[in-house]
């Protein structure tokens, strides 16, 4: 299963559309990402990745949701074993 988690574009290089690609942070770790499909996506913009490649842009509020639903995971799954 893939969980489609956004990361903020911190730096974009190349020209040429298809292979522009941008520096993207997920959670503090920094990825190569393509951007041939979604051309206008600029620094700060959030996006959805899946192998390699951004798939979609979501707005700051969309990846801040998400990144609450995330701690609300974490938090779940550490106090988990504190019943048992």
């Amino acid at each position: 299963m893939c969980l489609a988690v956004p990361g903020k574009i911190v730096g974009i290089s190349g020209d040429d559309a298809l292979n522009r690609t941008g520096r993207v942070s997920f959670g503090g770790i920094i990825k190569e990402i393509n951007l041939a499909f979604v051309p206008e996506a600029k620094i700060g913009s959030y996006v959805i990745s899946h192998a390699g490649f951004a798939i979609s842009i979501v707005d700051e509020k969309e990846a801040n949701r998400v990144f609450e639903y995330l701690d609300q995971i974490e938090t779940h799954q550490s106090g988990a074993g504190d019943d048992l």
